[in-house]
Parts: structure tokens; C-alpha cells; sequence
């Protein structure tokens, strides 16, 4: 049993290097049967660990999970970045709240200021803003996404056309050096754009895992990022990177 569970650690070891893993290559790194490999991925599916494909398995960060499951991943990290965030709005502003798990936890945090307005298209978050009786709430309409719990579509994209805001708070699912934003979904990653075009700033919010996942739908590269805010995670390449960039870097819980 013991090295069963060792070597199921070090197919993850593996995995999170090279993002995928061959049953053939597995057998004979470990000098076991096809079968005993097979098991063992089964094993490491059913703990949420990784996703099997045909021949072999791949690294669950290259999928998009439902936003219910997003909410337990770095949890701790997307409070500390969304208190980070809260600090740079002030009384009376305009923002957005772009559908994202850390876009959530800025919301939980807005009951302080006595009057600001906040745009969003995600139903948990407004739900989650309910709470709070100093906020003017805006929905922009559109078709419901269950997956993410977000409104999308040709009406969410015309109303938000209409609106203008002095802050966006962005949230992406992966960032590619050099590169620029990603999220899963094509309609959603539109609709960002449209919120950018709509706002004076453009603040993303992502925990520095997000600098090591890929996303199928292109955003935005950097030119129109003001700032990011991220955790002490980051790589050091990675913080370079976005500087170089001209996108201004602030450390969640650094200095205080």
C-alpha cells in the first residue's frame, strides 16, 4: 500500500511538470503493469486529482472547473486579494465586478463605504451584495452560463455599451507571459473586453497559480492592464515580466 501511494505521489510530481502522462512511459519509469498504472490514475480521478484520457491522464489546471469549485482552491490567497483590492476604491466610485471567484471576495468586503455603485454580471455576487444597503447594484442582463454563474450575450454586451466605470476588477484564468489574459469561455472573454473599453482603470485580480494554467479565450494583452494584484507567489520572472509590461504589481498583505 505504501508504495502504491508513493508512486501515485510522484505520478502527480510528474504531471505537474509536464501537464500530461502516458500509461506506456508510467509502466516503465515504475516498472509495473499497464494495469497498476491504469488503477492508479482511476484512483488519483476519483480524488479530483487529475482528468484520464485515452492512453493516459492530464493535469486538472488545464480544465475549467465549475465556479462552485473554484471557491475552495486558494481560498485564503482570494480573500487576502480581495481586501487588497477593496483598498483601492474610494467613496462614490463606479465599479465593476467581473464574474470570478476573487471578484466574490471584494464584494464581501464593500459594506464599509457609505455609497459606491457596483456593475457585475455574476449572479452570485450580486446575491452576495444583497447584503449590503449602502451599494446602487446593475445588472446588465444577457443569458444565464450555470457554469460559471455569469449572464452573457448579445444583451448583457449592448447594456454594458451604455455604462461607464471608474474601476474594473478583473478576473482571468490564466495569464501567459508575454502574452496576455485568457479565460475558458469565448462569450465571457468578449464581454471582458467590452468592460475594459468601459472603465478608466483596469485592475486584474489573480493568485499567482494563474500564471502557470492555460485558457482557451483571449482577452486582452497588457497594454490596457493598469495594475495586477496578486500573492507572493509569483515568480520572479513572472513579476519582471508585467513590469516590463508597464503593468503596475501590488503583493496581497504585503505592508500590512
Amino acid at each position: 500500500m505504501r508504495k502504491a501511494a508513493a508512486r501515485r505521489s510522484k505520478i502527480l510530481e510528474i504531471l505537474d511538470e509536464t501537464n500530461k502522462v502516458n500509461v506506456t512511459e508510467l509502466s516503465e519509469h515504475f516498472s509495473v503493469s499497464e494495469v497498476t498504472i491504469r488503477n492508479d490514475l482511476d484512483k488519483l480521478e476519483k480524488n479530483k486529482l487529475l482528468v484520464r484520457a485515452h492512453g493516459g491522464a492530464f493535469k486538472t489546471n488545464n480544465l475549467a472547473l465549475a465556479v462552485s469549485e473554484k471557491k475552495s482552491i486558494n481560498r485564503d490567497l482570494k480573500r487576502l486579494i480581495g481586501k487588497t483590492a477593496v483598498g483601492l476604491i474610494q467613496e462614490n466610485d463606479s465599479i465593476i465586478l467581473d464574474s470570478g471567484t476573487t471578484t466574490f471576495e471584494i464584494a464581501s468586503n464593500l459594506g464599509k463605504f457609505k455609497e459606491i455603485t457596483v456593475i457585475s454580471n455574476a449572479l452570485d455576487i450580486v446575491n452576495n451584495l444583497a447584503q449590503f444597503d449602502n451599494l446602487k447594484v446593475y445588472m446588465p442582463g444577457g443569458y444565464l452560463k450555470e457554469f460559471s454563474m455569469s449572464l452573457v450575450g448579445p444583451m448583457a454586451e449592448r447594456n454594458l455599451k451604455q455604462l461607464f466605470c471608474n474601476k474594473l476588477f478583473l478576473g482571468v484564468d490564466s495569464i501567459r507571459s508575454n502574452v496576455g489574459f485568457f479565460t475558458h469561455h469565448m462569450e465571457e472573454a468578449y464581454l471582458n473586453q467590452i468592460m475594459i473599453e468601459i472603465a478608466e482603470e483596469v485592475i486584474v485580480v489573480a493568485d499567482s497559480t494563474k500564471f502557470k494554467k492555460t485558457g482557451l479565450a483571449f482577452i486582452h494583452n497588457f497594454e490596457h492592464i493598469d495594475k495586477v494584484i496578486t500573492d507572493d507567489g509569483i515568480d520572479e520572472n513572472d513579476l519582471k515580466m508585467l513590469q516590463k509590461n508597464n503593468v503596475e504589481v501590488l503583493i496581497a498583505g504585503k505592508g500590512e
